[in-house]
């Protein structure tokens, strides 16, 4: 259910080239949530660097969310930079992992073209 990929890159590093691939893939970068400065805004301390990207294809998102307008609670995709030891990890829920969860067998060819782009992003930005 998971896909994750590691990366020597720096946190900026892989944020431009997940961005820079998203919109070469028509996809947008929707939000970047920073998990340390929320924390902190909230008075916890955390030290790890997380940041969390949301993404979508807007096309895409109309497709699933008319067939099953309870799959939005899934919506916008999300891939996570995280720190992991000396270097850092890209990860995702699959797409046609999460999807089928909904039980709409028809979403399955979308579920697996956003997939393919997703993991490409993550590759693209590793």
């Amino acid at each position: 259910m998971l896909f994750e990929v590691k990366s020597k890159k720096s946190l900026a590093e892989i944020g431009k080239g997940l961005e820079e691939s998203a919109a070469r893939h028509q996809f947008g970068v929707v939000a970047v949530h920073d998990l340390k400065a929320t924390m902190a805004k909230k008075g916890v301390n955390y030290d790890g660097d997380c940041l969390i990207y949301e993404v979508c294809n807007p096309h895409q998102a109309k497709k699933v969310l008319e067939n099953n307008g309870a799959i939005s609670v899934a919506l916008p995709c999300r891939i996570s930079v995280y720190r992991a030891g000396d270097e850092f990890r890209i990860a995702t829920l699959l797409p046609t992992k999460l999807l089928a969860l909904f039980g709409s067998p028809a979403l399955d060819p979308v579920a697996s073209e956003v997939e393919q782009v997703m993991v490409a992003m993550m590759r693209d930005a590793a």
